[in-house]
């Protein structure tokens, strides 16, 4: 079974950056598709990045493109979502997660496992 950690999130000032990492183990994830989710205070979880951690495309939420980039790194067994330009409206709790799957989803419920959560508050 897969653990999944996430670290990175913290309070920055809007425009800011940080970047949030998710360190797997457990067993190898070359058949998994990890994303990245967040929730704000009193809304559903939302889809913010995904890829296959094989490689290939990634995807992203329109209210992050070109802003946030998810990229993994296979010898530290690591996604990371790099994000960028941050505004108030991304504050939120966020979520790593993974899904043994051959296509990438969106929808939170396809998810597997996930790992705790970690605070980004963007001040204005």
């Amino acid at each position: 079974q897969v653990q999944l950690v996430e670290s990175g999130g913290g309070l920055v000032q809007a425009g800011g950056s940080l970047r949030l990492s998710c360190v797997a183990s457990g067993r190898s994830l070359s058949n998994y598709v990890m994303g990245w989710f967040r929730q704000a205070p009193g809304k559903e979880r939302a889809f913010v990045a995904a890829r296959k951690w094989s490689g290939g495309s990634t995807y992203y939420a329109d209210s992050v493109k070109g802003r946030f980039t998810i990229s993994r790194d296979n010898a530290k067994n690591t996604v990371y979502l790099q994000m960028n330009s941050l505004k108030p409206e991304d504050t939120a709790v966020y979520y790593c997660a993974a899904d043994r799957a051959n296509a990438v989803f969106t929808t939170p419920n396809l998810y597997d496992v996930w790992g705790q959560g970690t605070q980004v508050t963007v001040s204005s």
